[in-house]
């Protein structure tokens, strides 16, 4: 009987007891490779480094946390271009940074543009002008090409425009074309709202 017990105890602490030992060895091993990694890193901190700093991503690769909005703008314009007339597509960057310049609302001059003419389809032929900008009568404001035209637009709405505070196209119905019954400024409006960011 007392050879059974000495055997029972034998089978029951021998596992506990290799099973304590890998532990304590792992742990051992853990807090060895612990103090190796910090060795290492202080080591590598004073150590002249060798990295060929070439290799590291550039910041154009990183992610960035907010999508920006001219990304939005050039899309939407270039949408409706595309629908209305795809010949003015080269000229998207010009309607986007004419409106950064002088501070207005990027759909305005693309809107204006869409009522005026039906975005260059009935303009004056070789103007540049699908704005009806100084079209009175016989008289004709022709441009050399249509940044500079956009360009001279832009400025003419933000300068004698939006800043004395005609900023709906209501209020610049009023003086871009005063004898509108309202249609202008609700053409204007229509496609300005086609041109939203949602």
């Amino acid at each position: 009987m007392k050879n059974l017990s000495l055997i029972g105890s034998y089978f029951i602490v021998t596992p506990l007891l290799i099973f304590a030992c890998i532990f304590y060895l792992s742990i051992l091993d853990f807090q060895k490779n612990k103090q190796s990694l910090r060795s290492n890193d202080l080591k590598a901190v004073l150590a002249p480094s060798k990295v060929a700093y070439a290799a590291l991503p550039s910041t154009q690769n990183l992610l960035k946390d907010q999508i920006k909005s001219e990304d939005a703008r050039i899309e939407i314009v270039s949408n409706f271009l595309q629908k209305h007339n795809p010949e003015l597509l080269p000229f998207v960057q010009n309607v986007i940074d004419s409106a950064d310049k002088y501070n207005l609302d990027f759909r305005l001059v693309p809107a204006i543009g869409m009522q005026e003419s039906n975005l260059c389809k009935k303009a004056p032929k070789d103007s540049y002008n699908c704005w009806g900008y100084e079209i009175y009568g016989n008289k004709t404001k022709k441009f050399k090409s249509f940044p500079s035209a956009i360009e001279a637009v832009s400025q003419t709405l933000s300068e004698d425009y939006i800043k004395i505070g005609l900023v709906t196209p209501e209020q610049i119905m009023k003086k871009y074309t005063p004898g509108s019954n309202g249609s202008w400024a609700k053409g204007v409006s229509h496609f300005m709202n086609q041109l939203a960011i949602y």
